[in-house]
């Protein structure tokens, strides 16, 4: 890790990049946001860790937690929600074993994602796995796309 970092590092000081910059090149490393990854760029650039983390926790393209090597993401706008968005949710979690209040499964290989809004109310409710839209999502489309997924792995 102390490898990428210091890659990560020596680039932020030849371009004077900033805070989100370095968060988006741990991310493209590691997945994720690792906490150690923080406190390590906190101590070499004496920036208080709070500024790395109010940063990460603010933008929605950041993870403080690793991800499963597959992304589903469900739109929970009005229209996907009239249409069964939270019917497929659910069925999703039971389906993957991801734990309450959790969004990734234990084994890595799935997370889902419930977001406020894809923009595309038009074909409601919407899905985007491995992102790939899917619009009009049935129960049982949604399990075919899974069981095939869970097949190519």
């Amino acid at each position: 890790m102390e490898k990428i970092l210091e890659k990560i590092l020596n680039d932020y000081q030849i371009n004077k990049v900033n805070i989100i910059s370095i968060l988006q090149d741990i991310e493209n490393n590691f997945g994720y946001i690792p906490e150690e990854a923080v406190f390590w760029f906190s101590k070499k650039l004496d920036i208080p860790a709070s500024r790395f983390f109010g940063t990460a926790t603010f933008y929605s393209q950041f993870h403080l937690k690793p991800r499963g090597k597959n992304i589903i993401t469900v739109c929970r706008g009005t229209a996907c929600h009239v249409k069964g968005s939270e019917r497929l949710i659910d069925r999703l979690f039971m389906e993957l074993d991801i734990p309450p209040d959790e969004e990734t499964s234990p084994d890595l290989k799935f997370t889902v994602e419930k977001v406020n809004c894809i923009g595309a109310c038009g074909i409601a409710p919407v899905t985007i796995l491995n992102k790939e839209v899917h619009g009009k999502m049935t129960l049982d489309k949604l399990i075919k796309e899974v069981k095939k997924i869970k097949s190519n792995e």
